[in-house]
């Protein structure tokens, strides 16, 4: 099963950027209220990895959103599966994303959080998209720019499975 996989970022090099992003973070959100929110369910182990990167007081919540459903590809029709738990009025956001693709699902979800009028809302992204996706906000943290390829690992799946791997790879159906 190994062979349908080609490693593009390994769990080291994931590692070194997810402590350089932390320690921007904490530099960036000294003094501030700081709500951490990962967009379920590929966020999950960037988000975790991550939180553990910032040295400040952060809370933790999480929303779910579908636009894939089974398939590889996002059907471009986003709907929330969870939202946040807690309010976010007043306070500093940082939105966690695994991989910003087409862009659609993450201007979804800040237009979205904008109603719950939170001080400021920032993009922590790990992977991105730069020539396909069309976000119409900054991304204010990222990881590693990629090209248009299905990838898995580090909490990203096809069909449910690979999230497990500590590296991200180019998946082969």
């Amino acid at each position: 099963m190994q062979s349908d996989f080609e490693i593009l970022i390994s769990g080291k090099q994931i590692a070194e950027k997810v402590r350089e992003i932390g320690a921007q973070i904490t530099r960036d959100f000294q003094n501030r209220e700081l709500v951490i929110i990962g967009v379920l369910r590929g966020c999950f182990v960037f988000m975790a990895d991550l939180a553990r990167a910032i040295d400040l007081p952060v809370a933790i919540d999480f929303m779910e959103v579908s636009s894939y459903g089974d398939d590889l590809e996002s059907s471009g029709n986003v709907k929330i599966i969870k939202d946040i738990k807690d309010p976010i009025h007043g306070k500093h956001v940082l939105l966690i994303e695994d991989i910003i693709d087409t862009g659609h699902t993450l201007n979804f979800v800040v237009d979205h959080l904008k109603l719950k009028n939170p001080a400021s809302i920032g993009i922590a992204g790990l992977l991105i998209k730069k020539d396909k996706h069309n976000f119409r906000g900054k991304i204010d943290y990222s990881g590693f720019d990629i090209a248009d390829h299905f990838v898995v690992g580090y909490g990203m799946d096809a069909k449910g499975l690979y999230r497990n791997l500590d590296h991200v790879a180019i998946f082969r159906a």
